[in-house]
């Protein structure tokens, strides 16, 4: 079973949304780590006003000025790689390394940002293709949206707010962040360095509280133009019907798998599932909930995961050795566990795991899920996993495919044209072969179908969604 260091039952204090604070606690074992305030609604809608202002400065702002603003931050977060990392492991799940992870990971998104800055350029258009137009010539060019609103989680509390602000900036836009309540010490410190540079007042505004209190209010506020959104699926559903006429960007999550082929190099598809699974205590939208290992591997693979997962230490967060978090409240515990008793009550087999101290949650391994457990259908956001055998490659890709959700998904196989039919095959946002579902970098376009959202983030992505495209056409007839 996996080791558990030093561990007590989280103190839970229930802070109510009219306070004019919030307390940030750690998880780990509910010490206070800071305060935010607790924004009321005429507050925000202050807020939004100078978000308004902020966005006719913003889009004067020259790609030059962009560019330095984003590349000052992203080298002053450089700098200061410990103290971002050792707050994202203080306030939120994260262990010390991960966080490391995250704050080396946030300042190339930032980079990135820098340089799509000088990159959000237009084309020519050959209006003399229409007859009658022989003498016309034009352009388009793409343009600010004017405040965008982004709305972060609290899995990646300093990435995920990057990857709405510097695309917001690059772009030429203001931009309102909300961060997860939980987790919002770190973003307050990325803004803070943003402050410290030579960008104009009112084009990155933070605001602090309760999504449930204030969420409404920024997204169907007519002043905005963009909401850019990263959480659940039921959130965003609520902010659909909120939101009115104007962009939307919805990154919601997934169920992803990973199909393990005979031939694959299982080494590799063990280390790479096994980081996936319980990465970040698997609060993570890329989290392998399921995978499917076809026959001859099946047996080894099993054991060989078991193993592995039973050999995880969780504990401090601030330890180096720790390898896993805990989950982000009591509440999150709870449900993960009640999903446990779920599948158990169902006849599943538990192969490692299942057990719940506080807010730790040990790493957990199931097989012979039927269809109606929850692990099978929903988003865990917990670290469970689910195996299942398969011996035909059309099995394994209708199961995969079999939820609501399609975010990214994982092959395993040395043989490439199988490769190729597979991924093609899978209904998702993106197809990572011989890697997990839960590989990532900051520049690829990112995001799902199905429930998984709408629109694409990953920087260049991101910036083109922040933007409209405006044509000019000039007559030139003598």
């Amino acid at each position: 079973m996996p080791t558990i260091e030093n561990l007590s039952a989280p103190v839970t204090i229930d802070v109510k949304s009219s306070q004019p604070q919030i307390q940030v606690l750690n998880p780990e074992d509910g010490s206070l780590v800071g305060t935010v305030v607790n924004n009321s609604l005429s507050e925000v809608d202050s807020i939004i006003e100078v978000a308004v202002l902020g966005a006719q400065k913003a889009k004067k702002l020259s790609s030059n000025i962009r560019m330095s603003v984003l590349n000052e931050v992203a080298d002053n977060l450089s700098n200061q790689k410990e103290l971002f990392a050792q707050m994202i492991a203080r306030e939120g799940i994260k262990t010390i390394n991960e966080a490391r992870k995250e704050v080396s990971r946030c300042v190339e998104t930032i980079r990135i940002s820098a340089e799509e800055a000088r990159r959000l350029t237009g084309e020519t258009i050959a209006f003399d293709q229409a007859p009658g137009s022989e003498n016309r010539f034009g352009y388009y060019r793409r343009i600010p949206l004017g405040v965008v609103a982004a709305i972060t989680p609290f899995n990646d509390p300093l990435n995920l707010v990057a990857h709405k602000i510097g695309p917001a900036i690059a772009a030429g836009n203001s931009v309102i962040i909300l961060p997860h309540h939980e987790t919002p010490l770190v973003a307050k410190l990325l803004v803070e360095l943003f402050n410290k540079t030579n960008l104009p007042k009112g084009i990155l505004n933070l605001v602090t509280g309760y999504g449930v209190d204030i969420g409404d209010k920024i997204v169907s506020d007519p002043r905005i133009n963009m909401v850019s959104f990263t959480g659940g699926k039921s959130v965003g559903e609520r902010i659909l019907s909120h939101v009115g006429l104007k962009k939307v960007s919805m990154e919601l999550g997934s169920n992803c798998p990973v199909i393990v082929m005979n031939d694959a190099n299982i080494e590799l598809a063990m280390e790479a599932c096994v980081s996936g699974a319980f990465w970040a205590a698997g609060q993570n939208c890329l989290h392998v909930q399921r995978i499917y290992i076809q026959d001859e591997l099946y047996d080894q693979f099993a054991s060989e995961f078991c193993l592995r997962a039973s050999k995880i230490s969780m504990g401090d967060k601030l330890s180096e050795s720790t390898q896993m978090g805990p989950m982000i409240n009591n509440r999150a515990a709870l449900k993960v566990e009640a999903m446990v008793k779920d599948a158990l009550e169902k006849n599943s087999t538990l192969l490692c795991g299942g057990k719940r101290q506080g807010n730790f949650f040990q790493p957990t391994v199931f097989a012979n899920v039927s269809n109606d457990c929850l692990i099978a259908k929903e988003e865990v956001f917990g670290p469970i996993t689910v195996l299942y055998r398969f011996t035909d490659k059309k099995e394994a890709i209708a199961q995969a495919n079999d939820v609501e959700f399609g975010l990214q998904a994982g092959i395993f196989t040395n043989d490439l044209e199988l490769a190729f039919e597979l991924a093609d095959s899978m209904d998702c946002g993106g197809v990572m072969i011989n890697d997990s579902s839960d590989y990532r970098i900051d520049a690829m376009p990112f995001g799902g179908v199905k429930g998984s959202g709408v629109g694409r983030e990953g920087v260049m992505n991101a910036v083109k969604e922040m933007t409209d495209i405006k044509t000019y056409c000039f007559n030139l007839r003598k």
